[in-house]
């Protein structure tokens, strides 16, 4: 994709649809005419009154205890500068997703029109009965500070500048444990560090409060060394110069333990690099290039422990892991400032969280077997499912501890549960598969190309590094849609079933065919006149190898899609028959549907198997299923022939596999109110469970399910995913969207990298894809 595409991509997922990124939904009910009474006036006088005569029940009747303001003066946004209130709107509402996502915290962005510091000061503390918090972002230096300064001082509710504070925190926590895995003491070291701006002094100010020696540091911005003979120091600043203003940024290097950078790109050489002490600690944070390449360091010194601000490399510097939580743990217990106390309480939870062992679910993101605590694990990923429930009650027992805290907690263990309820596992697991999927692409086969909607999707799979696409179809007329729509295909392997220079393929492939359905009804002209169906011919490339995996079904009636899977690649050994799963994810995390797409009217012992197929493949997901066989009877209320027959089901099931966590028969509501279940049949295992995974009787209902969740429920539909097959062949939903369709290559990558021999370098899976298309298929 080129940059004029994803240029587009961006105007085009902020503009599409309701534009923007966020919205404010009711959290009350608002249908009735006594509802908007309650609303409304006359109901609303009442929480009006209470307020009145205690401004803190605000807290109780309104949402202010869950809202914070993310506000900017557009004076420094990103790396764009100083490009005004308005273009920075778009930030601040990221801003407000990141919050949301990942703390279950509400935003209004406010955008202010004012540079005047003090203006912009009075006009922030005006607001401060509407929100809980307030989040300053994008403000540049030294405005910033001043803002800052006086607002802390002058409200009672919390108030942070994240690109100082953030970055300061998440970098505190990476130094501390780099000291620990090098063995040094943060009071000996000697620092140099690169920049002098809001960040940097935030981060010099969380070192000294660590332990280290203002003495021991030699800083630099960009008119050189911060010296004793400079006139344009502020007090903070004369506190860390240094005698000699000859210093350069080379000879402090030398035999320093300690570079962070917070300035520009390639300030610092390999030389450089060299000369420092030995086990050198190296934090170069300039965004998106740093002051050196970690692989520039690392070829230099073995022993160096690195972090950046860029994803791609290990100990990744990211303000995410800290300013959500932060927050979150201030407005839990009413904070009214978020002070030193609170953020280095941030700092050493994130610090020690590193050093526990890593969850599956994170593992599976970044597509390692084992992530554990040393030079190149010192800080949490950000997918860590546990930063929540770590790092929110730390900063919340700070200010308890710190007395500025107005609504102590005093039951820490239900304060952790209903932190952990406040977000499902919906977005990390799509993430995670994703992140899994980009360590190993695979091969896939699109076997509807001339479709705009594919086009677009495999360019976008291509391009993000989820896969290798092969397009199916004739040449001149993909790269015709290609062309009107804007896509760059230059790179994708075109493959026409149909051109003569495939007559050897088709004909291997025939051969190929006949074999296996000679004698089901299938001749030897038939299966040759097969092999110019795209599925049939995408089919045969993934059973032979030329490809991992096929996406199909977005332009044909399912069954006609699924028929050439079935017949060339078959099903996996001791499977009788296939099923399909959707995978739904809601805010209480993710749900699994099965069967949904295949057998009509399932036997006892077919429901079995379709249980035990869906229960490994939701385990693919590092997920343990816990399952409810649904029935409209509840264990044996109903003693209905189709009722007994989940029951019998059931019994086989955990006969066959005695660990799952499986029961039923049970009606669909049923799992999800524990407190019935529980008080009603407190034999069954699903007691005090969190289904994930519901398995319908017939098709029928799951079907029906399946299509009044998409139409009508809120939550998203990935699928449906094919089980059984011995090889990753998948069927679209007709009509798919483009993110759907990005989904299921996701979900065929991870199906191709559990069922397809491996491989682990990105070149070398390239450099075999090309040459075996080549091979097989005549490419130029």
């Amino acid at each position: 994709m080129d940059k004029d595409s994803k240029k587009q991509d961006a105007l085009n997922y902020h503009s599409m649809g309701r534009p923007g990124k966020i919205e404010v939904i009711p959290t009350k009910e608002a249908k009735t005419q006594r509802d908007l009474a309650l609303a409304y006036s006359p109901g609303v006088a009442e929480p009006c009154m209470e307020i009145f005569r205690n401004k803190e029940d605000a807290y109780k009747y309104t949402a202010k205890g869950n809202l914070v303001a993310v506000i900017s003066n557009g004076t420094a946004v990103l790396g764009l500068g100083n490009i005004g209130a308005d273009a920075g709107k778009p930030v601040m509402e990221g801003k407000g997703v990141l919050f949301k996502i990942y703390a279950d915290i509400d935003v209004f962005d406010i955008e202010i029109n004012e540079t005047d510091p003090e203006k912009f000061v009075q006009i922030v503390k005006s607001l401060e009965p509407t929100f809980g918090g307030i989040n300053l972002e994008d403000i540049k230096a030294p405005e910033c500070f001043y803002i800052e300064k006086h607002l802390k001082e002058q409200l009672n509710i919390p108030v942070m500048h994240d690109d100082q504070h953030g970055t300061a925190i998440i970098s505190g926590a990476a130094l501390l444990n780099a000291l620990e895995v090098q063995g040094k003491k943060i009071e000996d070291v000697k620092f140099v560090i690169s920049g002098a701006g809001a960040a940097a002094m935030a981060c010099v100010q969380i070192y000294v409060a660590l332990g280290a020696k203002y003495e021991n540091f030699t800083m630099f911005d960009i008119d050189g060394v911060l010296c004793k003979g400079r006139k344009d120091l502020d007090e903070l600043k004369q506190k860390f110069a240094v005698d000699d203003c000859s210093t350069t940024l080379a000879t402090a290097m030398n035999g320093a333990d300690i570079f962070v950078g917070l300035s520009a790109p390639n300030l610092v050489s390999k030389e450089m690099i060299k000369s420092m002490a030995a086990k050198p600690i190296v934090f170069a944070m300039a965004n998106p290039n740093p002051e050196i390449t970690y692989d520039d360091a690392k070829s230099v010194r073995d022993d160096i422990i690195m972090a950046t601000g860029r994803s791609d490399y290990p100990n990744m510097v990211n303000n995410v892991l800290g300013f959500p939580y932060i927050f979150r743990g201030a407005l839990d217990v009413r904070a009214t400032q978020i002070n030193e106390a609170m953020k280095l309480a941030a700092v050493k939870a994130l610090a020690d969280l590193a050093k526990t062992p890593v969850p599956d679910i994170v593992t599976m993101a970044y597509s390692q077997k084992n992530i554990v605590f040393g030079p190149d694990y010192i800080i949490p990923k950000p997918l860590d499912p546990r930063l929540l429930s770590t790092v929110a009650p730390a900063v919340a027992k700070a200010a308890i501890e710190s007395g500025v805290a107005k609504k102590p907690i005093e039951d820490w263990d239900n304060y952790v549960v209903e932190l952990n309820k406040r977000l499902g596992l919906d977005n990390q697991v799509i993430r995670a598969i994703n992140g899994r999927v980009r360590q190993n692409p695979k091969r896939i086969v699109f076997a509807e190309a001339d479709n705009q909607k594919i086009l677009k999707a495999a360019t976008i799979v291509y391009e993000e590094g989820i896969g290798f696409p092969v397009l199916l179809g004739e040449k001149e007329k993909i790269e015709s849609i290609a062309k009107e729509n804007g896509l760059n295909i230059e790179e994708l392997p075109i493959v026409n079933p149909q051109s003569p220079d495939l007559s050897y393929t088709r004909e291997e492939y025939a051969e190929l065919f006949f074999a296996k359905r000679q004698r089901k009804g299938i001749n030897h002209y038939e299966s040759k006149k097969l092999m110019i169906d795209r599925n049939y011919f995408g089919a045969m490339m993934v059973e032979t190898g030329a490809a991992d995996a096929m996406i199909s079904g977005l332009t044909k009636n399912y069954a006609d899609a699924i028929r050439p899977a079935l017949q060339v690649i078959g099903v996996e050994e001791g499977v009788k028959k296939i099923a399909g799963m959707y995978l739904l994810l809601t805010k209480k995390g993710p749900l699994f549907l099965a069967d949904t797409t295949i057998n009509f009217n399932p036997t006892a012992e077919e429901l079995a198997d379709i249980t035990l197929m869906v229960a490994k493949e939701v385990g693919n997901f590092n997920i343990i299923p816990k399952i409810a066989m649904l029935s409209f009877s509840n264990f044996g209320s109903n003693p209905a022939p189709e009722a007994r027959l989940v029951a019998e089901a059931t019994r086989l099931v955990k006969q066959k596999n005695p660990s799952l966590i499986v029961d039923g028969e049970m009606q669909a509501w049923l799992p999800f109110n524990k407190e019935v279940l529980k008080e009603n049949y407190g034999f069954s295992t699903l007691v005090d469970q969190d289904v994930n995974t519901l398995i319908f009787p017939n098709l029928t209902a799951g079907n029906v399910a399946y299509n009044l969740l998409k139409e009508v429920g809120e939550a998203d539909l990935i699928g449906p995913i094919l089980l059984g097959l011995k090889k990753p062949v998948h069927v679209l939903q007709l009509g798919s969207s483009v993110r759907n369709i990005i989904n299921m290559a996701n979900i065929a990558v991870l199906d191709a990298q559990l069922k397809c021999s491996s491989h682990n370098n990105e070149a070398l899976i390239k450099s075999k894809y090309w040459k075996r298309l080549k091979t097989l298929h005549g490419l130029q």
